[in-house]
């Protein structure tokens, strides 16, 4: 089964939140990495300009355990904390139906 994971975080440095996870992404894309996400999606929310939401998507929750597990994601968590304004809350999700628009 598919699984998400939902990063609930505040932070006023969002370019470089963003600038983290695309060398993150890239990195783990080019040692092929087990357990990496397979898709990410990230959101803004427009009543709170600096509340985001990260929803992060894997093959399976294994997957998404050895991501967790890796050091290279124990690093990003570090600095990514760095650039928050108040501690990020994760919800672990089952990916019940997904629809694209095409």
């Amino acid at each position: 089964m598919k699984f998400a994971q939902i990063i609930d975080f505040e932070t006023d440095r969002i370019d470089e939140v963003r600038e983290l996870l695309r060398g993150y992404e890239e990195r783990a894309r080019a040692q092929q990495r087990t357990g990496t996400p397979v898709g990410r999606t990230l959101l803004r929310d427009r009543a709170h300009p600096n509340r985001y939401l990260a929803v992060v998507e894997f093959d399976s929750p294994e997957a998404a355990r050895a991501n967790s597990d890796a050091a290279e994601t124990n690093e990003l968590a570090q600095a990514l904390a760095a650039l928050m304004t108040r501690p990020a809350a994760y919800t672990d999700c089952d990916v019940v139906d997904r629809q694209s628009a095409g």
